[in-house]
């Protein structure tokens, strides 16, 4: 049994060190949560990180692919400009691209056709400029009456072409094309009478052209013109096209080679195309619309119109 020193003495000794494993139960729950906390920190980074390298190893490489595609757009865009640029800074350069445009615009689609005679007047004059419409007969379609074509007189009108110097020809060619030189010697600018079947006559007692018996009230003709002062009755051939010219006293047409192989007609194959507008001068632009002279002509068995 312990004595009152003995107890007062074990009262005032000195408390024994404390280890982990004997702090209080407060500092144990303190020191788990921290380390707790400190494992989750380290554990989401470390998962983490290859997906933040494989986001920014697509980002690299993204911004590579594009950085290498902006030269190559940027020189896409820049060759129209620089091309339109060059063209500007090389005027020879550019006249050639469009002498090329229009004289294949004109070889294929339209084309300017100077009016070198007053055989047409007063539909026509000397020095208009009429857009031939080359499309108007590619896809099936064939001249109809009253229609005013441009042909190849080359086997009709004329027996052989005339001779002409290869660099002239080609020079006048080109003027031609671009209706600033007259025509071919070759080519004729015509106004359809009769097409292929139809039986035209001159004239009846009022001086009237008939086709298929019927009288054309042809309001077209030049002032005071007859409608012709040759007497004359053919049917023409199949595929191939009576015509004659708005001012008859000054037309050479298919009555002055009514004695000629072909009768005067003119094949329709020779036809280069319908002239469908006066461009030129400015206050002569128009429209040449088929005349109503001819929309109550009968066709030679019901088939032309």
């Amino acid at each position: 049994m312990d004595t009152d020193a003995q107890l007062s003495e074990r009262d005032h000794s000195p408390a024994p060190a404390q280890g982990p494993e004997q702090g209080s139960r407060s500092a144990c729950f303190s020191a788990r949560p921290s380390s707790e906390k400190e494992a989750e920190a380290e554990r989401p980074a470390s998962e983490e990180q290859p997906a933040q390298d494989a986001a920014a190893q697509d980002a690299a490489a993204q911004e590579e692919a594009a950085r290498r595609r902006a030269p190559r757009l940027r020189r896409l865009a820049s060759r129209p400009a620089a091309v339109l640029v060059a063209l500007w800074h090389r005027p020879v350069l550019l006249l050639a691209v469009c002498v090329t445009f229009v004289l294949l615009l004109s070889a294929f689609v339209v084309q300017p056709f100077l009016i070198p005679s007053s055989s047409m007047e007063n539909t026509l004059r000397i020095g208009d400029r009429v857009l031939v419409n080359k499309l108007a007969y590619r896809f099936g379609g064939e001249p109809r009456r009253g229609d005013v074509i441009v042909f190849d007189g080359t086997g009709s009108f004329l027996r052989d072409e005339p001779s002409e110097n290869p660099v002239t020809g080609l020079i006048r060619g080109a003027g031609a094309a671009l209706g600033l030189a007259e025509p071919p010697a070759t080519d004729y600018i015509k106004r359809v009478i009769g097409v292929g079947g139809d039986r035209v006559t001159c004239c009846d007692k009022r001086g009237r052209i008939k086709v298929n018996g019927e009288p054309v009230a042809e309001g077209y003709l030049y002032p005071g013109d007859a409608p012709s002062s040759d007497a004359f009755d053919i049917v023409v051939p199949e595929g191939k096209l009576w015509v004659m010219g708005d001012h008859r006293g000054r037309s050479r047409d298919s009555r002055d080679h009514l004695g000629e192989p072909g009768g005067g007609t003119v094949p329709v194959g020779k036809v280069i195309g319908r002239a469908d507008w006066i461009a030129w001068p400015v206050g002569h632009w128009t429209a040449l619309h088929r005349p109503p002279a001819f929309d109550g002509i009968p066709g030679p068995a019901g088939s032309h119109g």
